[in-house]
């Protein structure tokens, strides 16, 4: 059973804070609040991401870990560009996705408040809205453009190839370097997890599976960053083979579905305009054999092991259970779900997490969230169409999206991987808004229709031989008709 106080953050009395990363950590603080828009991007998803989350400091009630330090120095800079440029905070406005985002994380901390009714659950979510808002908040206001995002996946290639160099060296040696930091976790980094005899490469992360997860859906954002300009062939093919590396090297089914389903999802290019018919082929198929077969059809999840001993049985249980189990969640989510079989309390998939910590609303917003996205990548092919190179960018945005989508039937993010996961949904943002008026903008110049000119009507020249007509002078008729008798 969870312990309950896990339920609450874990509890630490006490700072567990190496003085070195502490350092960085100021440093790359003040570089985010006073150097360049595109180099504040770079620099904060590199510190977020290979920071790990047991740095923490530890002030009266509250427990910062570094990501939130570096967060309070984004907040900084944000105010400092709305006091000193005006720009606003989201740059094109507040989109549908911004705002499914900003629902959801409320409404997701306001049931778990009604659930629990604890101080201890206030202070967790206060932290939670913090990390959130502050991450999506800050990179959907550096990520202004197309260039800001080609800066943000070129931070991640250097990033994935930190990561997948440590992962390779824990795979060869058995030992994790971030055990030498002495943090929270740093008996956890040192033990090592093995499966099958097998090591299962953990990084920074808090997890293998996140650890992988990380590296499978970086995979399409690296193609797309190819394919939309052939000149980062090189820097592509290394963020590649590095988030292959780190696929590998965690020993993780859900990394290599999740892979997996990206690549698929970018085979899928020369049959984009039959997704819609292909989408409801799927779901009558799945309708289909839930009417034929025994067991419902979500147990197809237990079948799937790719690597020997993955737990997917338990990945079905979650889904089964949560079904099962639908009138104690749905309201704001439920206390316990331990009960409810062997290890439920571990909810390794995003959507149960969510059902059963916040309820059926939350996990409709999160639904909400994904589809959006989708939408945004769609509005943003659509737009660039006749430019095949952004189309194909677009359509790899879209395969990074649905590799998410997939990873998260098998693991729910918490750790650095929700620094990569708002990053991305930033992307797709500024790829909404800047897709279409970079489309309009490159339309030539339509030339005026080209107008019809009479030649001027002659004046009426009054014939003095003549008398005056007044029927002419109304009419315009220049016929002589006399108006005398």
């Amino acid at each position: 059973m969870q312990p309950q106080n896990l339920k609450f953050g874990g509890g630490l009395s006490h700072s567990t804070l190496n003085p070195v990363i502490l350092l960085v950590v100021i440093i790359v603080g003040i570089l985010i609040c006073v150097r360049g828009r595109r180099q504040a991007v770079s620099l904060f998803l590199t510190a977020g991401i290979l920071i790990p989350i047991d740095q923490i400091l530890v002030l009266g009630p509250l427990h910062l870990p570094m990501i939130r330090v570096l967060v309070l120095f984004g907040i900084i800079r944000m105010v400092r560009d709305k006091t000193a440029s005006n720009l606003t905070i989201f740059t094109g406005g507040m989109t549908r996705l911004d705002k499914v985002v900003i629902f959801f994380s409320i409404v997701s901390a306001v049931n778990s408040l009604l659930l629990w009714r604890d101080s201890g659950m206030l202070v967790r979510q206060a932290g939670d809205l913090l990390t959130v808002f502050g991450i999506y908040f800050l990179m959907r206001h550096l990520i202004r453009d197309e260039g800001d995002s080609d800066m943000a996946v070129r931070a991640l290639v250097y990033v994935a190839i930190a990561v997948a160099a440590v992962m390779m060296y824990e795979q060869l040696t058995g030992h994790n370097p971030y055990a030498l930091l002495g943090g929270a976790r740093a008996s956890y980094y040192s033990e090592g997890l093995t499966r099958q005899e097998r090591t299962r490469a953990v990084g920074g992360f808090g997890h293998p599976l996140l650890a992988g997860t990380f590296g499978a859906i970086l995979v399409p954002l690296f193609i797309g960053l190819w394919l939309k300009d052939k000149k980062n062939l090189k820097l592509a093919l290394a963020g590649f083979a590095a988030s292959t590396v780190i696929v590998l090297a965690a020993a993780s089914s859900t990394p290599m579905l999740a892979y997996a389903g990206g690549l698929m999802a970018l085979c899928m290019w020369p049959l984009r305009d039959w997704m819609r018919p292909i989408r409801w082929g799927i779901v009558l198929t799945l309708t289909s054999l839930h009417m034929v077969m025994k067991a419902p059809v979500w147990q197809l999840i237990a079948r799937v092991d790719v690597v020997g001993g993955s737990s997917s049985d338990h990945r079905y249980q979650l889904v089964n259970q949560c079904i099962l189990h639908f009138k104690d969640w749905w309201l704001f989510g439920v206390k316990d779900t331990g009960a409810w079989g062997w290890d439920m309390w571990d909810t390794a998939n995003q959507y149960v997490s969510v059902a059963d910590s916040t309820g059926l609303i939350p996990l409709i917003l999160f639904v909400a969230i994904l589809t959006y996205g989708y939408k945004s990548v769609g509005a943003a092919r659509k737009a660039a169409v006749g430019n095949k190179s952004m189309e194909l960018y677009h359509w790899s945005l879209g395969g990074a999206l649905f590799a998410n989508t997939v990873a998260f039937m098998g693991i729910s993010y918490w750790d650095q991987t929700e620094v990569a996961w708002y990053t991305f949904l930033a992307i797709l943002g500024a790829a909404a808004i800047t897709a279409p008026a970079l489309s309009k903008a490159m339309e030539p110049a339509q030339e005026a229709a080209p107008q019809l000119i009479l030649p001027p009507r002659p004046a009426y020249i009054p014939n003095p031989s003549r008398p005056n007509s007044y029927g002419r002078m109304v009419t315009g008729r220049w016929a002589p008709k006399s108006t005398m008798k």
